[in-house]
């Protein structure tokens, strides 16, 4: 429809203005409880992926391994360029018995969760990742309660990531986002050893 020069364009036939939207930043937003789970490979690269999405964003991310003693490739990376990042390892470089756990293992994982408590209430950090805290959990080195006790008391604004197969059912009752990554195949089977980059 054409409108001649001089004739009134009417309220109706203006285009209306939305009102302003009101942003809401990131680190007032309410912190999620995402759980990364599963028999398949890559639930530690995927937390460390979203660890390395928060840190583009500004945020700061601890990061607590349970059962973990090597130096992993994202610990030297971390370590050497990523100064928003701090991970801290509780374990030892060894396979845990389950069922059997070593005394070391059960001290080195309820050190950790010491740890891992202080981080989520120190309000240094944006973003807390809780990297096979779930297997910690199944191999009974640290309690269900005590950690249910510390993700319910977590500050709301932060973000808790918690890895590992055997995700508990009252965690994953919790969570906010549950994802399962589940094993199609894996070059073990086929005899290929774990190896740089990859594994570690």
């Amino acid at each position: 429809m054409k409108i001649a020069k001089n004739t009134p364009v009417s309220k109706t036939a203006k285009k209306k203005k939305s009102p302003p939207v009101k942003k809401i930043s990131a680190k007032a937003a309410k912190g999620l409880i995402i759980v990364i789970t599963g028999n398949g490979k890559g639930k530690t690269t995927s937390a460390f992926g979203q660890a390395l999405r928060a840190i583009g964003q500004g945020y700061k991310v601890f990061i607590l391994q349970f059962m973990k003693g090597r130096e992993y490739g994202e610990f030297i990376a971390a370590e050497k360029y990523l100064p928003n990042l701090t991970i801290r390892k509780s374990g030892l470089d060894s396979f845990v018995m389950r069922g059997k756990p070593a005394a070391i293992d059960i001290e080195l994982a309820q050190k950790g969760l010491d740890t891992a408590r202080k981080a989520i209430m120190s309000g240094k950090y944006d973003m807390v990742i809780l990297d096979e805290i779930n297997v910690a959990l199944d191999f009974k080195l640290i309690k269900l309660k005590e950690v249910l006790e510390m993700i319910k008391s977590k500050p709301p604004v932060l973000n808790l990531i918690l890895t590992g197969r055997y995700a508990a059912k009252e965690i994953i009752k919790i969570a906010n986002t549950v994802s399962e990554v589940q094993e199609i195949k894996h070059h073990y089977n086929a005899g290929i050893k774990d190896r740089a980059g990859i594994e570690y």
